[in-house]
């Protein structure tokens, strides 16, 4: 496994919530650590969500053109993981073996199936680990990069 870190949806949209200023800014800070330290991976999934959750879900959401040019950065400046058939099929797997949710599944299985050691987000157990794919909420703990 790698010394990267599979970001998921929430991380990077508390980074664009103003409603939530201290996780904004941890969300912020963790971000650019990650690009510092070249140690930062998307799904497309994630950005997928990203684009869902920022424009229409958070208080002060962002313009289509806003998100968009967000986006655009991030496929510009980060290691991007395609989704593709090994990745569902391995997600539905997760979601037999492991009782994950569907998408929390697709996040697990393309940190797996690329090697990914570690996944940064809120929506698992803090420092749960799924088949050797550790889980830790970066806003319970410092991430330690290697």
């Amino acid at each position: 496994m790698t010394g990267k870190f599979l970001i998921d949806t929430n991380i990077l949209v508390y980074a664009y919530d103003r409603s939530e200023i201290e996780k904004q800014k941890k969300a912020a800070d963790i971000l650019d650590m990650l690009i510092e330290n070249d140690a930062g991976v998307l799904s497309i999934q994630t950005l997928s969500e990203f684009f869902i959750v920022a424009t229409k879900k958070i208080p002060a959401p962002l313009t289509i053109d806003e998100a968009y040019a967000s986006i655009t950065n991030y496929i510009r400046s980060w290691q991007i993981i395609d989704i593709n058939s090994f990745i569902v099929l391995e997600a539905i797997r997760g979601v037999k073996a492991h009782n994950l949710s569907y998408w929390d599944s697709m996040i697990w299985a393309a940190a797996r199936m690329n090697q990914i050691a570690t996944v940064l987000s809120e929506d698992f157990s803090d420092n749960s680990v799924v088949e050797g794919v550790k889980f830790i909420n970066p806003f319970k703990q410092k991430v330690i990069f290697d």
